[in-house]
């Protein structure tokens, strides 16, 4: 009888064990898939990082003074008003 006790115990740690490796390994899978998931993403971050550097480049250049003034006179024919055009309107 005791040797039944002790049979029934030992199968239990033994399928224990056998359970806990199985549980060891599938997590260690699992944290391996998250890990290249994460490292994915990162370089996908890294690459919106830089676009994101050149477009605020980009934009800056786009609106200097100097540009927006040479596409007024260029494109929309604009020009400094003379002292004679322009009329100060009080608002009292």
């Amino acid at each position: 009888m005791q040797r039944f006790w002790l049979l029934i115990v030992l199968s239990v740690l033994w399928f224990a064990v056998l359970a806990s490796a199985i549980a060891v390994v599938s997590v260690r899978h699992e944290v391996r898939t998250r890990f290249i998931e994460l490292q994915k993403l990162v370089k996908i971050r890294d690459g919106l990082v830089v676009e994101w550097g050149q477009l605020q480049i980009e934009q800056s250049t786009f609106s200097t003074h100097g540009r927006i003034d040479r596409l007024a006179r260029e494109k929309l024919k604009l020009k400094q008003p003379l002292a004679d055009d322009i009329i100060i309107v009080s608002s009292q």
